[in-house]
């Protein structure tokens, strides 16, 4: 298991008058502190000297023997953030022109997205220069040329967060410059390399009295080089660069994973980077659109192939299932875990995404699918009554969702999270507009959520959300039911929102069966109770029998439960037992 570790990286040469207040405002954040001495005059080793003093606790000195540029004292300080055993580097300038109280953002953001290099988005005040802030620009269209990419949006602002892993990796393998051109190679290598990236805005000040050692001509001309040699080797990259704008950038690994969920934390479902380029999911969707599902549908082979072999985290929770399900109740026809469940499962996973940009295209007719026995959902849609139904990420419900918005069947709104695949429903609202039209998002069930349904269902409206998630919220709860032999973490919220909303709850799942969809839309509870004094087993025994009958579909369709996640970890709690 590896922790996130972070620390602060300054570099300096001869900044003896700045460096002083840096660090104060740094101190404050108890984060470790690796001041980088590239060469500086006996002045500024004094004060590094006292400083190193007085932060005995949490700042460490290193000394250049020479001056050998920012880029060579920046490299220097992320190796020994390295060899100290730190996962993450913050990188800072010495000058005191970058707003230190950012710096929690930037250490949040590198916790939700360990794998992501942070950069700072410079906001500026009337303090910059003009010459260097029209200077700049220059030197971002070119870092766009070289990655064929706006991912990068400044490439020269010294605040910067590292994965040192991957950074480390970089310079230890690669000859980078070491002035002030080093900044903005790096990046274009990370990118290169398939680095995530994310950028914080943050405010930066340049003071009239600042020291610069920048120097026109000569770092101009050594970035000048750093250009030419970027450009060529975009120039010799230039089909890989093009095949990924069809592919996702690195995922983001989780900073603590669990392979056997004996009962460790792992990476929120929700925090987990979607996979896939809006640009590579358009052109499916248009290729739909002209030559049809069945030629569209042969890309996902190949596709499929690409995440499989890049998706160690989703081919480890695939296998994971698998192997609980085996477990639980051994039969023939379970599949068993391995490189090729792995591969039909992702694949099931491709084909029921195609699946839905085909629904909401209008390619899928009712005829398409079929209930099991339809005599419940019947005599609901004649009583008038709204209800809330409980699914899953199992099989497909966005089909049917598809199908109310042409008329088929009654009103259907989804109540889901979606902020962890904002570019796939971005293609599926190009394909249809009544896509959004009956979405609430929330983060967590409450009273206030309740509110805001109450009326839906009033009007006769069926509210459907999923089951088999915990919130996508710090606050929300949970409890533990027994899922394919072994304790689960389930959410507590679709129990208490019927609570609240006092309308009938159904189950409702839709499995993909030969060239159709076969729905299945069984009676859950007339309404849920939840007595006061009892609550916690009364929601325990309701997500226990959720859970069974999520199993009984699940051995079902084995390849169509689409949590590609470590389901059985449970989630971080805080002193309230909230997740």
């Amino acid at each position: 298991m590896m922790n996130f570790a972070p620390c602060i990286v300054i570099p300096i040469y001869n900044h003896k008058d700045a460096i002083g207040a840096t660090v104060a405002h740094l101190a404050v954040h108890g984060l470790p502190i690796f001041i980088v001495d590239d060469g500086s005059d006996e002045a500024t080793q004094q004060v590094l000297a006292e400083l190193a003093s007085e932060y005995a606790a949490q700042l460490t000195l290193l000394r250049l023997p020479v001056n050998g540029g920012k880029g060579a004292a920046v490299m220097a300080g992320l190796r020994a953030a390295r060899d100290a055993h730190y996962t993450h580097a913050l990188q800072i300038d010495a000058d005191g022109q970058h707003d230190a109280t950012d710096v929690p953002r930037f250490i949040e953001a590198a916790r939700a997205e360990p794998g992501a290099v942070i950069l700072g988005r410079p906001v500026y005040d009337e303090s910059v220069p003009k010459a260097r802030l029209y200077g700049r620009y220059l030197t971002h269209v070119w870092v766009w040329i070289e990655t064929l990419s706006l991912t990068i949006r400044d490439s020269m602002c010294g605040f910067r967060l590292y994965p040192l892993a991957l950074a480390c990796d970089l310079i230890d393998s690669v000859q980078l410059p070491t002035r002030m051109d080093f900044d903005i190679e790096i990046l274009v290598r990370l990118y290169w390399r398939r680095a995530a990236f994310r950028a914080i805005p943050t405010r930066v000040t340049y003071a009239s009295d600042g020291v610069s050692h920048f120097d026109v001509l000569w770092d101009n001309v050594r970035i000048s080089r750093s250009h030419t040699r970027l450009v060529c080797g975009m120039l010799a990259r230039l089909p890989m660069l093009l095949a990924h704008k069809f592919m996702p950038r690195r995922a983001a690994p989780a900073v603590a994973r669990s392979k056997q969920s004996g009962g460790a934390e792992a990476q929120d479902w929700w925090r987990i980077a979607e996979r896939g380029s809006h640009l590579g999911m358009s052109l499916l969707a248009l290729s739909c659109k002209l030559f049809g599902r069945r030629f569209t549908g042969l890309w996902l082979h190949p596709i499929v192939a690409y995440f499989l072999l890049t998706g160690r985290a989703a081919r480890e929770a695939s296998a994971n299932y698998f192997r609980r399900l085996q477990e639980a109740e051994p039969r023939g026809d379970t599949p068993r875990p391995g490189w090729l469940s792995a591969y039909r499962h992702m694949l099931a996973f491709a084909q029921s995404g195609f699946d839905k940009l085909a629904a909401w295209s209008g390619r899928v007719n009712n005829a398409d699918v079929q209930f099991e026995d339809p005599s419940a959902f019947e005599a609901l849609v004649a009583s008038g009554k709204g209800a809330l139904v409980i699914g899953a990420h199992l099989g497909n419900l966005e089909m049917t969702r598809a199908l109310a918005a042409q008329g088929a069947y009654a009103k259907v709104t989804a109540v889901v999270y979606t902020e962890h695949a904002r570019r796939f429903n971005s293609v599926l609202a190009s394909a249809n507009s009544e896509f959004t039209r009956h979405l609430l998002e929330v983060a967590d069930f409450g009273p206030e959520t309740a509110m805001m349904m109450q009326e839906r269902v009033d009007a006769g409206e069926l509210l459907v959300i999923v089951g088999d998630r915990v919130p996508a919220h710090e606050a929300g709860r949970t409890t533990e039911a027994r899922f394919l032999g072994a304790t689960a973490p389930f959410a507590q919220g679709p129990y208490v929102l019927a609570h609240a909303l006092g309308c009938p709850v159904y189950l409702f799942f839709c499995l993909k069966e030969h060239d159709g969809y076969r729905l299945y839309f069984e009676p859950f509870a007339e309404r849920i109770e939840l007595p006061r004094r009892e609550r916690t087993q009364h929601l325990a025994a309701w997500a226990q029998r959720y859970a069974v009958r999520l199993e009984h579909y699940c051995r079902k369709a084995p390849y169509q439960w689409f949590n590609f996640f470590d389901f059985w970890a449970r989630p971080k709690r805080d002193a309230n037992g909230r997740t």
